[in-house]
């Protein structure tokens, strides 16, 4: 299977190398070609100089880019170049509306759209474990499973088209409480003078227990925000979750509220430091 990957960021690149070594012939694409030519000579990959050139004669072109507008962008660029029943598959973080849009672009032309968002951050698309949420048309996703099973340890088919990006949706919804009340409670445990690791030893073992507990409890705790998933992406994906809730109307005061949070941790500097940083936001009370 020919294959183009566009992208080639903090997710992408991982993601696209972990391609290139499971033997697949991958061609990468980025919007700064001195990243796609760095990208080729560390993994091996070949490398194009336009979306156009990566996606010529290509069965699967997969992207993880910034926004709507870039898929779109990219997407439009890359159809017509791709062979015909290629599949595209996205794995940026978008509104549904986009995935339909694309989705109904690329049958039009074809070929098919799967809207294929991720859950894992950077640490999972460096290690190939990443969960992938689809949607659109399952026969398509099965086509090119295998070859996506090379960075993820999950696939799950959500239905139709935009079905995938309703389920980021509820993923970063229930993140944005979690660690919410991850920060509260580290806070909470400094501010009461107790030994927060022994703190995390005691609660971590019940009903308390998280991924981001375990992950990010000491790095917080800590006062180090330089791990996975930063704030100005959160936030991004926060404003989709809204806009959507806007439209089915979804009750989301709490995501509205930490999503308020989040723009304060931003006025603090913290645009790039990651999600656990609402610890910070509550340490500029005083800690002990």
């Amino acid at each position: 299977m020919k294959i183009a990957f566009a992208g080639l960021g903090v997710m992408g690149g991982p993601m696209a190398g972990h391609l290139v070594h499971a033997g697949h012939s991958v061609t990468g694409y980025n919007r700064s070609s001195d990243k796609a030519k760095a990208w080729a000579e560390e993994t091996g990959g070949a490398f194009a100089e336009t979306v156009a050139q990566s996606a010529e004669g290509v069965d699967l072109f997969i992207l993880c880019v910034g926004n709507d507008d870039d898929v779109r962008q990219v997407v439009t660029e890359a159809l017509s170049h791709l062979a015909r029943g290629a599949v595209i598959v996205d794995h940026t973080t978008t509104s549904a509306k986009v995935a339909c849009e694309m989705a109904a672009l690329a049958e039009a032309g074809g070929r098919s759209f799967i809207d294929a968002p991720v859950s894992g951050g950077q640490a999972g698309a460096v290690s190939g474990q990443l969960s992938v949420m689809a949607g659109g048309d399952a026969e398509a996703l099965a086509r090119v499973e295998p070859v996506l099973k090379t960075y993820s340890k999950a696939i799950k088919h959500m239905g139709p088209a935009g079905s995938g990006q309703l389920t980021k949706m509820v993923n970063q919804i229930a993140i944005a409480g979690v660690v919410q009340g991850l920060a509260e409670a580290v806070h909470f445990a400094k501010q009461a003078g107790l030994d927060t690791d022994a703190v995390l030893d005691a609660v971590s073992k019940g009903a308390a227990q998280s991924w981001q507990m375990d992950n990010r409890w000491k790095t917080a705790a800590a006062g180090q925000f330089d791990f996975g998933f930063a704030v100005d992406w959160m936030r991004k994906d926060l404003g989709l979750v809204l806009d959507e809730a806007g439209s089915n109307g979804a009750r989301l005061d709490m995501t509205r509220l930490v999503d308020s949070y989040y723009a304060e941790v931003q006025q603090m500097g913290g645009g790039r430091w990651d999600t656990s940083s609402l610890a910070a936001r509550l340490g500029r009370s005083g800690d002990r």
